[in-house]
């Protein structure tokens, strides 16, 4: 490897901190990168949508591993992070096809959210006549409800339900 190379490694972040360590490190002058893919959510009893990390409590940064450019020590006592993963003594480097794999398919993904429930996906009903049953989601009803296919007395069921009522 030539003098100078940048090399991919992985940061462990406080819980539910990934965002605020990225915007630390980038600040501090460190090339980083922090998948995050959209996702609907219940929040309030109402579909949100919210972008995530892809890895929870974890980013990518990119360091020089001749000595030159930022240092790494303050890698650690940025706001946000925990520490550089390390086997031993040495910095985890994560391969470069990786990263750059991940950036395409985070990039193809868009605004495109992952759904709460995806068709055939088994379901229980928490709430309601029929809590503690199992069921199929089987598709969305509106904002606020879902399609599920239930066995009743050795029959298939289609019901609608409210989302909050619903658990993978």
């Amino acid at each position: 490897m030539p003098g100078g190379a940048m090399h991919w490694y992985l940061v462990h972040t406080k819980p539910r901190q990934e965002q605020r360590a990225l915007e630390n490190l980038e600040r501090q002058g460190y090339p980083c990168f922090l998948p995050r893919v959209p996702v609907e959510r219940l929040r309030q009893g109402r579909r949100v949508l919210e972008s995530v990390a892809l890895f929870p409590r974890y980013l990518f940064i990119q360091l020089r591993c001749d000595g030159h450019g930022p240092s790494w020590a303050p890698i650690r006592s940025t706001l946000g992070v925990t520490r550089l993963v390390a086997f031993g003594h040495q910095p985890a480097r994560v391969p470069e096809g990786i990263v750059t794999q991940l950036q395409r398919q985070v990039a193809e993904l868009g605004a495109v959210p992952q759904p709460l429930f995806q068709p055939g996906q088994p379901v229980r009903i928490t709430h309601g006549p029929f809590a503690g049953l199992e069921a199929i989601y089987q598709m969305p009803d509106g904002e606020e409800r879902a399609i599920v296919l239930l066995t009743l007395l050795q029959r298939e069921c289609r019901i609608a339900v409210p989302l909050v009522q619903l658990r993978a």
